[in-house]
This record gives structure tokens, sequence and C-alpha cells, in this order.
């Protein structure tokens, strides 16, 4: 059901035949970069968090963290993250798929410009075992984001 949500809105854009769907895990960075075929900072990845119990998505490259104090910075509260088992309730997708299509009308969506280094990025598409190949333009077009922020650091430990 979630890939069809995700390819059902990828639809009004055209991009609903990009959805690739695998025999395997998508689940992490480490598993979708497997399943594509790319480096993992190249998996656009998508975090969640509460912001005054809002919920938002930023999506990241795969090789990114959040910098607490650039978080802070941004949204002038520590960073909390959605549990795990309020994500779908949140969001509108369960852990391991989630994307930034179709997802419920309250999510604000950010773009971390730890993308920005790359041409084509690979979000999940509604399942873990799930993506979808998209320029950053696209991304920016069907993910509705707010804007552009810096809220990462490069992860040494990849």
């Amino acid at each position: 059901m979630s890939i069809e949500k995700a390819k059902n809105y990828l639809k009004q854009y055209n991009l609903d035949d990009r959805v690739m769907e695998f025999s395997i895990s998508s689940a992490t960075v480490k598993d979708a970069a497997i399943a594509v075929g790319c480096a993992e900072d190249e998996i656009a990845k998508s975090l969640t968090f509460l912001v005054n119990d809002e919920p938002i998505m930023i999506l990241t490259s795969g090789n990114s963290k959040i910098d607490n104090a650039k978080y802070k910075s941004e949204f002038h509260t520590k960073a909390k993250m959605i549990p795990f088992e309020d994500v779908e309730k949140y969001i509108g997708y369960a852990v391991g798929g989630i994307c930034p299509f179709g997802i419920n009308d309250n999510v604000k969506v950010y773009l971390d410009v730890s993308l920005k280094k790359y041409d084509i990025v690979y979000p999940a598409a509604g399942t873990d075992k799930s993506a979808v190949k998209l320029t950053i333009a696209e991304l920016e077009n069907t993910s509705k984001y707010i804007k552009w922020i810096d809220v990462c650091k490069i992860n040494s430990d990849k």
C-alpha cells in the first residue's frame, strides 16, 4: 500500500516510473545503497523530528548526521526524533520507507544542504524495499520543501 501511495503521488509529476522495487531491504542507508547500486551518500535519508509537537522531515545525504548545535540554531529547540512507534502516525509512512511523497498534510519538509553536492539522489518510496531516482530539482519540486537548511555534519565513521 505505501509504495502505491508514493507512486500515485509521483504520478502527478510523471515520475512514478522512476520508482524502483527491490527483493532485498533498502531500510538503512547501507542497504539502500547496495540495492540501488550507488554510494551511501547519494541516498536521500529522511529524518523525522517533533518541533513544538509538530512533525518535520529533513532529507539529508546518507553520510550525514544531525549537528545538534546547527539544529538548535535553525529550529530554536533541541533535536527530538519522533519515536519509532509513532512515525507512521505522524508522517504517513513507517520507518524504512519514509519519503516526502504523499505524506500527512501537516508535515513540514526541509532539505539539508548536504544533498546539494549531488546531481541525482535516491530517497525511499514508501516501503523498506524501494527507492526513487530524482534530480535535485525534481526532489525540490516533489517534496514541497519549505527551504534548504544546514543542520548536518558529515559522518566520518563511514
